[in-house]
């Protein structure tokens, strides 16, 4: 079936929560010139196929929306606008680009750990304290520049101001907007990060960043005392000070940049809190069980404990308090005796000073069946996967690359129920490859193919 949409106004609106556009799977969806598609308090699906032309499609209203859907490897709009009420948002649950542009009229973008790409055309347009981008549940934005001896160069309009005498050719810039932690002591930082990777030329580029923020996103951290942190594998950070700063404009600059990697901005000695490396939800005697772990933990607090119905708004159904500080693996459990069928669970831990980070969203399905699901892809530098399974075992990560050959193994332990396992990705060039599973005692196996951008 063939729906043929003409340059003209179309308007969906509705006044319930949770009305949906739903484009079926065998289904073309075509926006055909500079059509106008408004969604009001609408969900945007896509099974089928969404053709964008030179559209622009506006979410508007006073709830919360979600981009999502299995047809394509992506959703692509040409041009996006959000225009919804203080404090709502347009949510993503799958990879999705904008081609052209994104307005930001009212409301927020939540990346909600996935992906939303700008290509090398696209720009971010409007973006203010009240309506931007937010993600503290993962996922970046992404672009793709050529810059060859850049002038104040603001590649995508994402707030990575750069300058350098030297032609660093294609360059690929992501940014994130979850707190950044390691081992040596950067603890957490501004809400914001930018990866900045240079394919050609990486070395030697004497380049300057002007690293611009919102109030929003500083986490707590005293303005004043902002300085540059870089790190080459997101794990190990170094203090890279500042040349200046100025609080009233948001943002922090330094001159005399030798090589390009990930950055943020956090103050000189921040402390190290906590590191989640397991979060599992499972069904048991008509209760749910959360559970979750910790590698190391430092000026932790508590841990609250989130249920919803859709996983954008959120209320808390538990607290648990947390170490304090360790640097050994702790487990902790919380179960939920009035669960609602089929709810999200994610996990809030709270720093003595306030500060705060989630686990990933995970549902509870009681009806559980082994399933698999791996995301994003493409990916640019870590993949999620998503095993439920009916009971405890031991899941085997293999990661291959175009030619067949093992570059990586990792194995986890799975807890009845559902499972989420990081793949750390980001040391691999761009290409394609092949991601295979193996658990429950080797009775399930499934291979899913990935590309790195």
């Amino acid at each position: 079936m063939n729906k043929i949409v003409s340059p003209l106004l179309l308007l969906l609106y509705f006044n319930t929560t949770n009305a949906q556009l739903t484009i079926t799977s065998g289904t073309q969806f075509y926006l055909s010139g500079p059509v106008q598609l408004t969604l009001h308090n609408t969900d945007f699906i896509n099974d089928g196929t969404f053709t964008r032309g030179t559209s622009k499609v506006l979410f508007t209203g006073n709830t919360s929306s979600s981009i999502s859907g299995s047809g394509g490897p992506s959703v692509i709009f040409h041009e996006l606008e959000i225009n919804k009420t203080a404090g709502s948002a347009v949510v993503l649950q799958r990879f999705t680009l904008a081609t052209q542009q994104v307005n930001f009229i009212a409301g927020f973008l939540d990346l909600n750990g996935f992906n939303f790409g700008l290509g090398n055309s696209g720009v971010l347009n409007g973006e203010n304290e009240n309506s931007r981008v937010v993600g503290l549940n993962g996922g970046k934005v992404t672009f793709t520049a050529t810059l060859n001896a850049p002038v104040a160069a603001n590649p995508g309009n994402l707030g990575a101001i750069i300058s350098s005498p030297v032609n660093m050719g294609t360059v690929a810039i992501a940014r994130g907007h979850q707190s950044q932690v390691n081992s040596s002591g950067l603890g957490s930082s501004v809400l914001r990060y930018y990866d900045i990777l240079p394919v050609t030329t990486n070395t030697g580029l004497n380049a300057t960043l002007r690293f611009q923020y919102f109030d929003a996103e500083l986490n707590s951290i005293n303005e004043s005392s902002l300085v540059f942190w870089k790190s080459p594998n997101n794990i190990n950070w170094t203090n890279e000070g500042f040349t200046s700063r100025n609080a009233s404009s948001n943002y922090v600059e330094k001159t005399g940049i030798n090589s390009f990697s990930r950055w943020t901005l956090s103050s000189p000695n921040n402390a190290l809190p906590v590191q989640f490396i397991l979060f599992n939800v499972k069904c048991e005697n008509n209760n749910v069980v959360i559970n979750w772990k910790t590698a190391q933990e430092q000026n932790s607090s508590h841990f609250n404990i989130e249920q919803s119905a859709d996983g954008i708004s959120w209320r808390v159904i538990g607290s648990v308090p947390a170490a304090g500080s360790s640097s050994n693996e702790r487990s902790y459990s919380f179960i939920d005796n009035n669960p609602v069928q089929n709810s999200f669970y994610r996990v809030a831990e709270y720093d003595i000073d306030g500060k705060v980070q989630y686990t990933s969203i995970l549902k509870a399905s009681c009806a559980v069946n082994d399933e698999l699901k791996v995301w994003p892809n493409p990916f640019t530098d870590m993949v999620f996967v998503n095993i439920n399974t009916n009971s405890r075992s031991t899941a085997i990560i293999k990661v291959f690359d175009g030619k067949g050959a093992l570059i990586k193994t990792q194995t986890t332990a799975l807890l009845q129920g559902n499972n989420q396992v990081n793949v750390a990705m980001e040391k691999l060039p761009a290409g394609m490859y092949q991601l295979v599973i193996e658990w429950n005692n080797g009775q399930m196996k499934k291979a899913v193919q990935l590309i790195r951008q």
